[in-house]
C-alpha cells in the first residue's frame, strides 16, 4: 500500500504481507528487515553469469553473516568465505562444509591459522610473511596466494583493495620470493586470488584485473605451480540511489564476457580447476533495510534535523564512508507527498558524526514516522556495535510466503554484561 514515500518498496513487494509498521510495532525499533526472495533473486543473477564446469561464486560471508541468510545462500549454489574465527563458526552453523569455505585471512596469528587448517579449511594469505607463518603452521600443506593486481577501485578510498596504496596482497614482482618461502616449507600453491576493491558498476576494471590475473596463472604454471583454483575477487556494485533512477550494473553483459573469457582461457591453457568470484554486497545488501523511528524533528538556524533512533551504532557505513542509502517514509493512513524539503536525518548517539543522510530532499518528517533506510542488507548489522551502550536490533525475515519471522533477538540489557568479571 503506497505511503508517505515508499514506491521502492512497494514495486518490489518488499514486505510482502507485512507492513513496516506493523513490523516496527510488533519487533520494535530499529530493525533490520529482510526479504528471502530478493536475495535468492540475487544469488541466482549470480550463479547465471557462466556456464563453464568450474565456476563458482564464492559469497564474501563479511558483508553478512546471519546464518538463516546463509543457509539460503548455500541453498542456492553459492560457496562461502571466511574471513575471522567467528565467521568459520557461523558458516558452518548454516550448513557449510570444510570444502565448501575458503579462508582469506590478513595479518592473523598462528593459532588462527592453525584453527583453519584444523579444521581442513584451505586458506588464502595475503602477504610473504604470512606465507611463512603458514608455511611453519602447515608444512607440507596447499596455500593460496593473495597478489594485488595493481588495480584499485571503489566509492571511498577506504574500500579500494587493489592498487599501490592498500595493505592488500603480494606484489608480483616478488614471484622469487613466494616461491623460495614455499620450497622451504614443502608448500604447494594451489591457487591465486585477488581484489580490486567494491561497488564497481561497470566490468571495465574487473575484466582487465582478471586478466592480470590470468596471466600471473600461466607464469606460475610455467615455474611448476599446480593451480587449481583462481579467485577473481568481488567488488560488484548495486544502485543505491534508486529514487534518482541509477542503473544497475549490467550483469547480462558482464557475464557473456566473463563466461567467453574464462572459458576461451581454459581450453588454451589446458586448465580444468575452478574459476571464482567473491561477491558479498550484491548477493544481500538489496534484500535489507533497517527500519527505525523519528522521535524529535528540530530546526537549528536554517536546518532541519529529523532525528531518529538508527545511530551509527546500528548502521555504520554512512558515518564511516559517506554511503549513501536512501530512504523512504511510512505513517500512519499516511499518503505519498511529493513535496521534498532538505533535511539532515540523524540518530540517537552522542557524536556530531552521527549523521544518515545530510542536507537530503525528502517529504517533510514528522515525530512518530517510521523511516526505512534501504540497501541496508550488506555491512548492516555485520558492523553494528553497543557504543552509548545502546543495544543491537532484532532481524527479521520476510519469507518467501509474505510472512515475517525472528532471525535474531534484540539484545538485553543482560547481554551488555554478560561478558564481565567480578573483580574480588
Amino acid at each position: 500500500m503506497p505511503n508517505i514515500r515508499s514506491a521502492y518498496t512497494d514495486s518490489v513487494n518488499f514486505f510482502g504481507e507485512e507492513s513496516p509498521l506493523e513490523l516496527a510495532q510488533r519487533f520494535g525499533t530499529p530493525l533490520y528487515v529482510y526479504n528471502e526472495r530478493i536475495l535468492r533473486s540475487r544469488c541466482r543473477e549470480l550463479v547465471g553469469l557462466s556456464s563453464h564446469p568450474g565456476f563458482h561464486v564464492n559469497y564474501s560471508a563479511k558483508a553478512n553473516t546471519n546464518p538463516a541468510l546463509l543457509s539460503i545462500i548455500r541453498e542456492e549454489g553459492c560457496v562461502v568465505d571466511a574471513m575471522s574465527p567467528g565467521e568459520i563458526f557461523l558458516n558452518m552453523r548454516a550448513g557449510y562444509t570444510a570444502d565448501e569455505i575458503l579462508y582469506v585471512c590478513n595479518n592473523v596469528d598462528a593459532p588462527e591459522l592453525k584453527n583453519a587448517v584444523d579444521r581442513g579449511l584451505l586458506v588464502s594469505v595475503d602477504s610473504l610473511s604470512q606465507l611463512d607463518l603458514y608455511g611453519r603452521v602447515n608444512p607440507g600443506g596447499k596455500v593460496v596466494v593473495r597478489f594485488n593486481p595493481g588495480i584499485g577501485a571503489g566509492h571511498s578510498a577506504k574500500v579500494v583493495t587493489g592498487g599501490k596504496e592498500t595493505k592488500f596482497g603480494v606484489d608480483p614482482s616478488r614471484l622469487d620470493d613466494v616461491f623460495s618461502i614455499l620450497a622451504a616449507h614443502r608448500l604447494q600453491l594451489v591457487g591465486i586470488n585477488q581484489h580490486i576493491g567494491s561497488l564497481f558498476m561497470d566490468g571495465a576494471s574487473y575484466v582487465s584485473a582478471m586478466n592480470v590475473l590470468l596471466d600471473l596463472a600461466v607464469c606460475l604454471m610455467k615455474r611448476g605451480a599446480k593451480i587449481s583454483l583462481i579467485d577473481f575477487g568481488g567488488g560488484f556494485g548495486i544502485p543505491y540511489h534508486k529514487y534518482e533512477g541509477e542503473k544497475r550494473l549490467d550483469l547480462q553483459e558482464f557475464g557473456a564476457l566473463l563466461n567467453s573469457r574464462i572459458s576461451e582461457w581454459s581450453r588454451e591453457h589446458g586448465y580444468d580447476g575452478r574459476f571464482y568470484i567473491e561477491p558479498g554486497r550484491y548477493a544481500v545488501a538489496e534484500c535489507g533495510l533497517v527500519l527505525g523511528r523519528v522521535n524529535a524533528v528540530k530546526t537549528n538556524g536554517t536546518n532541519i534535523y529529523a532525528g531518529t533512533d538508527i545511530g551509527f551504532n546500528v548502521l555504520a557505513r554512512p558515518m564511516l564512508y559517506d554511503a549513501f542509502h536512501d530512504m523512504e517514509i511510512y505513517r500512519k493512513d499516511g499518503c505519498p507527498d511529493t513535496n521534498l524539503i532538505e533535511q539532515t536525518v540523524v540518530g540517537d548517539i552522542c557524536e556530531s558524526g552521527d549523521i544518515l543522510a545530510k542536507k537530503r530532499l525528502l517529504p517533510r518528517m514528522q515525530e512518530g514516522d517510521i523511516l526505512g533506510v534501504l540497501d541496508a542488507g550488506a555491512y548492516g548489522y555485520v558492523m553494528a556495535s553497543t557504543y552509548n551502550s545502546r543495544l543491537r536490533p532484532a532481524e527479521v525475515l520476510i519469507g518467501e510466503d509474505g510472512k515475517a519471522r525472528l532471525i535474531r533477538r534484540r539484545e538485553t540489557l543482560e547481554d551488555l554484561a554478560s561478558t564481565l568479571c567480578v573483580l574480588n
